[in-house]
């Protein structure tokens, strides 16, 4: 029996979407995660989206986060 173990990769669903100002029913652009973490701790980036263009600081945290969301978009749906 295989264990579910991508359940456990997300311990605080929310926090990406709640820490880019996105609300929660909206889609996180790719390029927008990709510049994320291209990005370095420390610089500064503006959220390109509509619903707000506030500047984002890039932390360490919010690189990993980045990195997940965009496994986790890349797996494939059986």
């Amino acid at each position: 029996m295989k264990k579910k173990w991508i359940q456990k990769a997300v311990n605080k669903p929310g926090t990406l979407h709640k820490q880019l100002g996105i609300p929660k029913d909206k889609d996180i652009p790719m390029a927008f995660l990709k510049k994320i973490v291209k990005a370095k701790a420390g610089q500064e980036i503006t959220n390109p989206s509509k619903t707000g263009k506030k500047k984002i600081k890039i932390t360490k945290l919010l690189e990993r986060r980045a990195i997940l969301a965009i496994n986790l978009k890349n797996i494939k749906k059986k």
